[in-house]
């Protein structure tokens, strides 16, 4: 792994680790690999927290002995978490975090442990699990503190036991719902993950997989929840490309792909539109993906690099990370001419960001329906082998309005139902064409493709 990766990582668990104990307990937290120590095996992690017994006895062994026998169980869950959510951590070291001599200190040493993790967890276990989660990484530190306070009071009345995980996991969504509002934060039920395997997060929240981290398995940091992955059949979200009668262009897309590995898919998207004097862009039924995917769809409807499109503030390190439209894309840019969005109640996630970024730079116009307003990266971190919790950890910050569309949705330029929005954009494009100076052939169309459009035209 990178050095930057790791000390990435390193901060994360250690953001983590010193929420999950009081404070002093955790004095720092080291990710070690192969590099640091010649003992750990190439492609292997050690994870060791540096602890501060806080008791005044010199006797570092005492310390860290009586330092553990406090919190086993704490250990204990922090071993299972590991080996859930970060595979390559083969072992968990506490030490002592003021010891005279490092490389003497004592040790307690938690070698990966695949019971820990095949073993089921009651309900209580799987609430406490999931707001400590929240509390140590949720965007609105806060708000995950009224949250946890809420959830704790119905978990000492008893509200959790005895719930199969499916009732479980929509009652604790419902209730973190009551205090967040956030669409993003919920806790699911997946499949069982494979014994000593990685976890297989869901792409994209915004979404929705994350680097390799406490927080979620390998991917973009900000990638969405249900987004496409390489190879997959939904081609990189790329539904359907066409030229329309009027020449003008039409592209569905119901995801938003990383450019890692959609690249190739939507410059061959944006060739087969490059000639159209007017461009549709259906995002009706999309419902996530990447920044970085949007971000590079976007630079293909301006000039070059240089128009700052959006940041995302992350509250886990701090970190601002801006987007710009690129200098360079493959293939020609879509340039002067206009750029319709449709979108519907279920637009979602990174699918709102492409319209409230382009509305708000005045590239698009949005037509349809005031979208889902999911604006939060997101994160699926697993509970157990069977129960996850997505978690926001980072915030869109627009530059042109100074905030984004969580709660609100983005709210269209042209309102109508989302049904119709297709039919309003058309004649919308077509107008622009029929005033246009073009052959002939394509303004016969035009006229055409308008005239069989007036019955449900709407403007």
């Amino acid at each position: 792994m990178e050095r930057a990766a790791v000390d990435r990582l390193e901060r994360l668990i250690d953001r983590e680790m010193k929420t999950r104990f009081p404070a002093g307990g955790i004095r720092r937290v080291a990710v070690l690999q192969h590099d640091d120590d010649p003992a750990i095996e190439p492609g292997e992690l050690t994870v060791r927290l540096f602890i501060d017994p806080g008791d005044g006895q010199e006797d570092d062994q005492r310390s860290l002995d009586a330092w553990a026998q406090a919190h086993q169980a704490a250990m204990k869950r922090i071993r299972r978490e590991l080996s859930l959510r970060l595979p390559p951590a083969r072992l968990l070291e506490f030490t002592v975090g003021g010891a005279s001599d490092p490389g003497a200190a004592p040790r307690i040493t938690m070698p990966d442990d695949p019971e820990l993790t095949s073993a089921p967890l009651s309900g209580p276990e799987i609430v406490e699990a999931a707001l400590a989660l929240l509390r140590s990484s949720y965007v609105f530190p806060d708000r995950a503190e009224q949250a946890a306070a809420a959830v704790e009071g119905r978990l000492a009345a008893g509200e959790y036991g005895g719930l199969d995980e499916a009732t479980l996991a929509e009652r604790l969504t419902g209730h973190l719902d009551e205090v967040c509002a956030d669409k993003h934060l919920r806790v699911r039920v997946m499949p069982p993950l494979p014994v000593g395997r990685e976890p297989p997060g869901p792409e994209g929240g915004r979404g929705r997989q994350s680097r390799p981290g406490p927080g979620g398995t390998r991917g973009r940091d900000d990638r969405e929840p249900g987004g496409p992955e390489r190879g997959h059949p939904l081609n990189y979200g790329i539904h359907r490309v066409e030229r329309l009668e009027g020449n003008v262009g039409y592209l569905d897309l119901r995801g938003v792909a990383h450019p890692d590995d959609a690249g190739p898919a939507i410059a061959a998207a944006m060739e087969l539109v490059t000639g159209t004097y007017a461009l549709i862009i259906d995002l009706r039924r999309n419902h996530g993906g990447s920044p970085d995917g949007v971000a590079f769809w976007c630079s293909y409807l301006f000039p070059g690099g240089g128009i700052h499109l959006s940041d995302i503030f992350h509250a886990d390190t701090g970190e601002t990370r801006q987007f710009w439209s690129l200098a360079y894309v493959p293939g020609d840019r879509y340039l002067g001419r206009p750029v319709y969005l449709l979108t519907s109640h279920e637009t979602f996630s990174g699918g709102e960001d492409f319209c409230y970024t382009l509305q708000a730079q005045g590239r698009a116009e949005v037509i349809g329906e005031t979208t889902g307003g999911g604006a939060h990266p997101t994160r699926m971190v697993p509970i157990s082998r069977t129960v996850a919790i997505a978690v926001p950890f980072a915030r869109s910050i627009n530059p042109v309005t100074g905030t984004n569309w969580q709660g609100t949705g983005v709210v269209p330029d042209t309102a109508v139902p989302a049904a119709q929005a297709y039919d309003v954009a058309y004649a919308k494009a077509l107008r622009h064409v029929l005033s246009l100076t073009v052959p002939p052939p394509v303004a016969d169309e035009a006229r055409a493709a308008l005239a069989a459009l007036l019955p449900t035209d709407q403007g």
